[in-house]
């Protein structure tokens, strides 16, 4: 394949990768609202649930991009809907730990059994081998921006 070629098939996946984030954005808000959430709060619930360790507030704000007053009403408004606990963290007092509830986890296990049910429908149309280079394809991007979001 020429240089040429290479460019145009890389330009037309990025378009479609462009397209494809804007739907996954918009099914994101949808798969929100089916819950009450906004989808600022679900993404705060997600980063909370996906988390290897505790967040703290401030680097929730990081991820997302949001103020700390805005990060502060969204743990406000999970907390009181029992999705989220923020707890003083024990070796530093001055730090909040904000971790993910069994409701919460419950929560996210609704969501992820509506996206897998959407999924298997186009899933199935490809073979075995194939769903495995996908799944290589979505774990290499994802820890490719997973290093984007790393604190500088």
């Amino acid at each position: 394949m020429s240089t040429a070629e290479t460019n145009s098939e890389l330009t037309h996946l990025a378009a479609l990768a462009a397209r494809l984030r804007t739907h996954l954005v918009l099914q994101h808000a949808r798969d929100a609202a089916l819950e009450g959430l906004s989808a600022t709060e679900l993404q705060a619930l997600e980063l909370a649930g996906h988390a290897a360790d505790s967040l703290t507030p401030g680097r929730i704000g990081q991820l997302t991009g949001l103020s700390t007053g805005a990060v502060t009403g969204v743990l406000d408004r999970l907390e009181k809907a029992g999705l989220v606990l923020r707890e003083r963290d024990r070796t530093d007092r001055r730090k909040v730990l904000v971790t993910i509830t069994e409701a919460g986890s419950e929560r996210l296990d609704a969501i992820s059994a509506r996206v897998a049910r959407r999924l298997a429908g186009v899933l199935g149309e490809f073979t075995s081998a194939e769903r495995k280079v996908l799944g290589r394809y979505q774990f290499a991007m994802l820890e490719a921006l997973r290093e984007n979001a790393r604190p500088a």
